[in-house]
């Protein structure tokens, strides 16, 4: 196989213009190409409303054209290898199955391996399974009435469930887990355009049948689960991991066990606070979800309207406020949705989710700044343990959410933002929600550093993309789970200060979304193959 970079065509060109292109330049013919598979694509609008995708390809010529290509850019190469290799089996032996806590993404694929390799293990989940959990889901949306346990934060698929789907990751990644993860995903049912396209994404829709189908596919390897079971303490002694105790009730033995909670299991992490855990604060970032027409997105970053070709037009922004704190656009959902994403009765937090067709009238995207534990500790109430004031900093902000916008997501628009006025309407266009809405004044829930801050950045982001800083753009509270505030310190082979006890993932503070928490599942599942041998 060969590989080719760069090649430029317009966005309306198809494989017939592809292939073409790709045979132009090894000067061989189009009936010289046997095969011809898309590595990566990217979007060029430097020349706006002209726009290009920028392709790289690996191409299948045999041996005997490979003899006459030639490229006078010197623009292919052999396609290198890039596999995913599992290790080799250690040799310590298991008396137990492994025990995985959460099924989000880190779970997920850290089941998914283990189960791959014959350590066939119990994935103990506190909410319900995706079907369940997208029921429950929809009554919280219309008719608020929350779920502690299954709701957007919690059951099968974690968080990244109600999301876009983003499969796009900064994490390094030279062991090629990431391509395993969206390999895995296109497996299963995903669109194969996750496979090569730069900010590949999937849509809740999508998601909820993956995981069924993952599911499945871990229970015919020898794993098992059981849902609606909420670990509410763990045993050791020696300093090593015993059992796990389930609904406060059931003691299930083990000494391997993989922690990928996800990052709003904030009463397992007061639980966990109690034991021989070395659990610090971390730095986060919190602020507002906010919403513009998709067609003015389009329209500055494409120069166009996206039409059946392109996809809805995404954005990624950064600034820094005159204090110097940055403020920064996340998890940007374009046709999307501001969603209620609570999981505590009487707090209100925001998450932004699309569908896999991206077609709601709205883009919105988080806008926060970030803070550190020396910016939240005094928010926190007295004898907090100082692992969790980042929880008690987050649940401050979500019960003056909830509380400012009676029990409904507070909204404002960003001119009354920024002079402290409650709104009494939409303007040119309106928000698209999953939940219940009610204006209100958001500078009287954020912290005044934020309100300023975010100020400060929206105004910045008008002069990157026009009408970013409309005076009707859409701001919508609190957008305050973007990660972890805690991290669980582990070791260079994950394991914590409890032998045997595996933190992982976004909630015990080493991933950031969807695939960069489950590379960290797979890190971990690794680690354990790497020691211990498979279950006879």
């Amino acid at each position: 196989m060969i590989r080719i970079t760069d090649l430029k065509l317009p966005v309306s060109a198809g494989r017939k213009e592809l292939i073409n292109k790709a045979a132009r330049e090894l000067k061989v013919g189009e009936s010289d190409i046997l095969s011809l598979r898309i590595h990566r694509r990217s979007l060029d609008a430097r020349k706006k409303p002209d726009l290009f995708y920028i392709y790289t390809v690996d191409v299948n010529i045999g041996k005997k054209s490979l003899k006459k290509a030639r490229s006078k850019h010197n623009k292919f190469m052999s396609t290198p290898d890039e596999e995913y290799a599992v290790p080799l089996s250690g040799s310590e032996v298991m008396s137990e199955r492994p025990v995985i806590i959460g099924c989000g993404p880190a779970g997920l694929f850290a089941a998914y391996l283990l189960s791959q390799q014959g350590y066939r293990p119990l994935i103990l989940e506190r909410g319900g399974d995706v079907n369940e959990r997208t029921l429950k889901v929809n009554r919280f949306w219309k008719e608020n009435s929350l779920d502690p346990d299954t709701n957007v934060q919690f059951g099968e698929g974690g968080a990244g469930t109600f999301s876009d789907g983003k499969l796009n990751t900064s994490v390094k990644d030279p062991c090629f887990r990431a391509k395993f993860v969206r390999e895995t995903f296109a497996k299963h049912g995903a669109d194969e355009s996750i496979l090569y396209e730069q900010k590949p994404h999937v849509g809740t829709d999508v998601l909820v049948n993956i995981l069924e189908s993952m599911r499945k596919e871990i229970e015919s390897l020898g794993g098992e689960y059981r849902f609606h079971a909420k670990v509410t303490d763990i045993e050791y002694s020696g300093g090593k991991i015993r059992s796990v105790t389930v609904n406060g009730s059931e003691k299930i033995p083990c000494e391997v066990c993989i922690f990928a909670p996800g990052h709003s299991a904030r009463d397992t992490f007061e639980m966990l606070s109690g034991k021989e855990l070395i659990m610090q604060p971390k730095a986060f970032a919190f602020g507002v979800r906010i919403e513009h027409p998709q067609s003015m997105i389009d329209m500055s970053q494409y120069g166009r309207l996206s039409g059946k070709v392109l996809g809805p037009a995404a954005y990624k922004l950064t600034g820094k406020a005159s204090d110097g704190r940055g403020v920064y656009s996340f998890c940007m959902c374009p046709g999307g949705y501001v969603v209620n994403a609570s999981s505590e009765e009487g707090r209100l937090a925001v998450n932004g989710m699309s569908y896999s067709g991206r077609d709601s009238a709205n883009a919105n995207s988080a806008l926060i700044v970030t803070v550190s534990p020396e910016d939240y500790v005094g928010y926190a109430p007295p004898g907090t343990t100082e692992a969790l004031t980042g929880i008690e900093f987050q649940r401050n902000l979500e019960r003056a959410a909830f509380e400012k916008g009676r029990g409904r997501i507070p909204q404002q628009l960003y001119g009354d933002f920024m002079t402290g006025t409650v709104s009494s309407s939409y303007g040119d266009f309106a928000s698209c929600t999953k939940g219940e809405t009610s204006f209100a004044d958001l500078n009287e829930i954020l912290p005044e550093f934020a309100c300023r801050d975010i100020g400060e950045g929206i105004r910045s982001f008008g002069r990157k993309i026009r009408g970013f800083d409309r005076a009707d753009a859409i701001l919508s509270g609190v957008e305050s789970r973007s990660s972890s505030p805690v991290r669980i310190v582990r070791d260079e082979n994950c394991v914590s200060s409890i032998d045997g006890f595996y933190p992982c993932g976004e909630g015990a503070g080493y991933a950031g979304g969807i695939v960069s928490a489950a590379m960290d599942g797979l890190r971990c599942a690794e680690a354990i193959i790497k020691r211990y041998r498979k279950l006879d």
